[in-house]
């Protein structure tokens, strides 16, 4: 849909593929699975569980790999439930929009942030926090989503749950208000804190990464230096190539890339005056 388009977007079912169905997938399998574990192995699923949460300590301490994996642990049904619609139904419009490539970068920017922020923040010690608690959960993920499908489609109308319509950039503040409030008042502080540095890392994202994401102009970037360098090689060999001719008493010619050029390309094959 157009930007500025006042019709309403209405919050059904879209297309469940690409970046949205893998992650949603990953997402619901480990919950799946650690559900299992703890059924048949409470002991090892607990110990499974504290290296793969996050926990400020546990990280500054060498479990770097928690600042990803606590975003695919979840607290419950409804928690992963209202995270993995969320992430169906803004991923499935922002990949339509921007490419699989775009929205699988800007989860895991937004992820990651999230979780340098909780580090961050247990060890600032503000609103009570301390690096010894522990955060899961997408939802930082899922607030980057949102902040940037507020950055992108702002004057959308969302209808919220088929009841009340909203502008996406309102529906996307009171979110963040949400947090915030919820993070000084709530006892549960460093879920919002996440949820924050996920909406903050989402904002940046959105608003500095390259249209179709990191990945693909760094490759692009690679790709053109990497031209580069064959087409320096090339002149080069051009040039001695030239000197070694010209020591024969022969004449050879090179375009700005070092391609060769044919002397009888342009001649008029019916002109029989330059045969021998």
């Amino acid at each position: 849909m157009p930007r500025n388009s006042s019709s309403p977007i209405v919050m059904t079912l879209p297309p469940f593929h690409g970046a949205v169905k893998k992650l949603v997938l990953a997402n619901v399998a480990v919950f799946f699975v650690m559900a299992l574990l703890g059924w048949v192995a409470p002991e090892a699923g607990d110990l499974l569980a504290l290296h793969l949460e996050l926990i400020p300590a546990a990280v500054l301490h060498g479990e770097v790999w928690q600042v990803i994996t606590y975003g695919f642990l979840h607290a419950g049904i409804m928690h992963i439930l209202f995270n993995m619609l969320t992430l169906w139904f803004i991923g499935s419009y922002l990949e339509s929009s921007f490419g699989e490539r775009w929205l699988t970068e800007i989860y895991f920017v937004s992820l990651i942030g999230a979780g340098l922020t909780s580090v961050a923040a247990g060890y600032s010690h503000i609103f009570g926090l301390t690096p010894y608690v522990a955060t899961v959960g997408a939802s930082g993920a899922i607030f980057g989503l949102l902040v940037a499908f507020g950055v992108f489609f702002g004057e959308q109308q969302l209808l919220v749950f088929f009841l009340v319509q909203i502008k996406a950039k309102y529906l996307v503040a009171i979110y963040i208000l949400l947090a915030v409030a919820s993070l000084v008042r709530g006892p549960a502080g460093v879920a919002y804190v996440a949820h924050l540095g996920g909406a903050l890392f989402g904002y940046l994202y959105a608003k500095w990464a390259p249209r179709r994401g990191f990945t693909y102009a760094s490759s692009e970037r690679y790709f053109a230096l990497r031209n580069s360098y064959y087409r320096w090689k090339r002149r080069k060999a051009a040039k001695k190539f030239q000197v070694y001719m010209r020591k024969q008493d022969k004449e050879v010619h090179f375009d700005k890339d070092g391609r060769y050029i044919d002397p009888d390309a342009k001649k008029d094959p019916n002109d029989r005056h330059w045969m021998n």
